[in-house]
């Protein structure tokens, strides 16, 4: 049976991607667009890219010239995809919303799962609750009915997206340490809003404990900068201009041991009837959010805080959105609406400078 990856349809907001994905991309300077190169050049980065999680993967070490840790690093994107995937039928999440775990003895609805899946899960729910749902971890019965990458995507009946609707709900869902408790047969999850972001802080860790200071994870636009590019100079980050070309930026941000995660409107939709329609859905409508925003970029310390972020805060819009980001405190935000103008957290310029361009 062939296999999907979880990492398209989830950007859903109200959930969020993922999806898990069609993000605004933010652009870094020299990233290769290949689905297979390797950097080896004297005085450049040591660079791999692979087609993995449904998106162009590409891990660059400014530190080290050991290739067999970069191929390790990003072999672990195979390792989660077996885990948090919705759609692969081998994968842990699959079997636990379609009840194919083994149940814990003497229940009827309480299923072990993995640490990473437990850990992931409780994540997304807490991100589900502190925004009363703009983050809709239990999205998938909606999700599962939008394809925007079929040949001829077309926007679901009516009557199935209500029914869909009543189902995405975390209501009664409890973790305790790896048991997780469904009291609905409809509940279904859907992690591709917030998995890239963790395995980009894995693939971190891992590089950290083999040694590595400076480097750069891109999954698909989900950017985690380790450390800075060389002694006291950032790496600079772009994000891309909404519904332009990918290498037109409309800011590029100096950016430290920091990750960049952007949501946005543009890079998976389609029209019917002469409206657009994106991959960002609303869990309480089960259309897209229609707020007057058109991307939201998010950066933070944790690449998975930074993926669930711009996810919620493009749901609750701009003025709870970015009341939500400045409530944190740990984290920065930049909101761009329909007219293209760019909205700031209170603050941001204080811990970010913005520049007028790239790398060379």
């Amino acid at each position: 049976m062939q296999k999907k990856s979880f990492f398209f349809p989830a950007l859903l907001l109200g959930a969020l991607l993922l999806t898990a994905a069609g993000c605004n991309i933010p652009q870094m300077s020299g990233s290769p667009e290949d689905s297979e190169k390797e950097s080896i050049s004297e005085g450049e980065p040591l660079t791999q890219t692979s087609f993995k999680l449904d998106t162009i993967v590409t891990v660059s070490l400014y530190d080290s010239r050991n290739q067999e840790l970069l191929s390790d690093c990003i072999g672990l994107c195979d390792q989660y995809e077996k885990i948090f995937s919705r759609t692969d039928e081998d994968s842990e999440l699959y079997q636990l919303n379609h009840r194919l775990l083994p149940l814990k003895e003497g229940t009827t609805n309480t299923y072990q799962v993995s640490e990473p899946l437990a850990e992931l899960l409780s994540l997304a729910l807490s991100y589900s609750r502190d925004t009363d749902g703009a983050f809709d971890a239990a999205i998938a019965p909606l999700t599962s009915l939008w394809d925007f990458t079929s040949e001829n995507p077309r926007v679901p009946a009516a009557a199935d997206i209500q029914n869909a609707v009543e189902k995405c709900s975390c209501e009664g869902v409890s973790i305790d340490g790896r048991l997780i408790t469904l009291s609905s047969p409809d509940t279904a999850f859907d992690l591709g809003a917030i998995a890239k972001g963790y395995i980009a802080d894995q693939m971190k860790e891992y590089l950290l404990s083999h040694g590595v200071k400076s480097a750069v994870i891109n999954l698909g636009g989900n950017i985690l900068c380790i450390g800075e590019k060389a002694a006291d100079t950032p790496f600079k980050i772009g994000i891309q201009k909404p519904f332009a070309d990918r290498s037109e930026t409309i800011a590029v941000m100096e950016i430290a041991d920091k990750s960049v995660v952007s949501s946005g409107v543009y890079e998976r939709y389609f029209e019917q009837d002469g409206k657009l329609y994106h991959h960002i859905l609303d869990s309480k409508t089960g259309y897209p959010c229609d707020n007057g925003l058109i991307s939201v970029t998010i950066i933070s310390d944790r690449s998975v805080d930074g993926d669930a972020l711009s996810t919620s805060c493009f749901a609750l819009g701009l003025e709870k959105g970015r009341e939500y980001l400045e409530s944190l405190g740990s984290v920065q935000g930049v909101f761009i609406t329909e007219d293209y103008e760019i909205h700031y957290t209170e603050g941001f310029h204080d811990v970010i400078r913005v520049s007028d361009e790239q790398d060379k």
